[in-house]
């Protein structure tokens, strides 16, 4: 039963005692985005963890996310003063789709002591200057408010920059603050960098995705960049900064997949 203000995000992320739904529209080309069920599978690790926050998550993708009935088998590793380690598996009908190992804990904790930031956010134009992605895009875009750097979206009429980068805004459509769970969504949600070589668009399937949560989020659009230097052998790495409106580093990504599939 649908909680009174709760989001889209937080309705289609819903896990209860394990058990919950792969939403249909948070999907790109009919699979479920990567970041959309580590977020899911997250919200369920942290309330077995009994810590309020992702700290490191780590999900390998062992088959693509259809909307569906799924369940998520949880445990404790180890629970420490500061950290608790989780390990789960997310399930569906035909199988196991996500294993995840994350250590959660509690981000306000952590604040404060030595401070080392080597980089900034992206230099992005206000949002209304930059290109928002909706007609014509994926699925998920719909929930979203993803607005690219106008520079970085020419691969969509054929013109791809060359440069294997693509930054811009996010926020949720309906208005939903970024906490740190939806950071994992974040770090999965802008369209691949690699769209800008010379390469045909299309479906990027993830292998292993990692998020690094630093920070909780103040309110306000996120800026976003995400990167790629190596393509080799049908795979690639994209990593990723996240930046909240105060200019404070919030996360940090990495992962490995393939290369686009039309």
């Amino acid at each position: 039963m649908a909680t009174i203000g709760e989001s889209e995000f937080d309705r289609a992320t819903r896990l209860i005692d394990g058990v919950g739904q792969i939403v249909d529209g948070w999907d790109v080309g009919g699979n479920a985005n990567g970041g959309y069920l580590l977020a899911m599978a997250a919200r369920g690790m942290a309330a077995e963890a009994g810590r309020p926050h992702p700290i490191t998550v780590t999900g390998h993708y062992l088959a693509p996310g259809r909307p569906g009935p799924v369940t998520l088998d949880a445990e404790v590793v180890r629970a420490g003063r500061r950290f608790a380690t989780v390990r789960a598996t997310l399930q569906g009908a035909g199988g196991a789709i996500l294993e995840v190992l994350g250590s959660f804990g509690d981000l306000d904790g952590l604040r404060g002591g030595f401070s080392h930031v080597h980089g900034s956010p992206p230099p992005l134009d206000p949002p209304a200057s930059c290109v928002e992605l909706a007609a014509g895009a994926p699925a998920l875009m719909s929930k979203l408010d993803v607005r690219v750097r106008p520079g970085d979206v020419g691969f969509g009429v054929g013109r791809p920059s060359g440069v294997a980068e693509v930054a811009g805004w996010f926020g949720f459509a309906d208005g939903r603050p970024v906490d740190p769970l939806a950071l994992l969504l974040v770090s999965d949600a802008m369209p691949p960098a690699v769209f800008n070589l010379d390469l045909r668009p299309g479906w990027v399937p993830t292998v292993e995705l990692t998020v690094h949560v630093r920070a909780v989020p103040a309110p306000g659009p996120l800026r976003c960049v995400f990167r790629t230097r190596f393509v080799q052998h049908g795979c690639l790495e994209e990593d990723g900064e996240v930046w909240d409106s105060t200019g404070e580093l919030v996360a940090q990504s990495r992962q490995l997949g393939l290369l686009p599939r039309g």
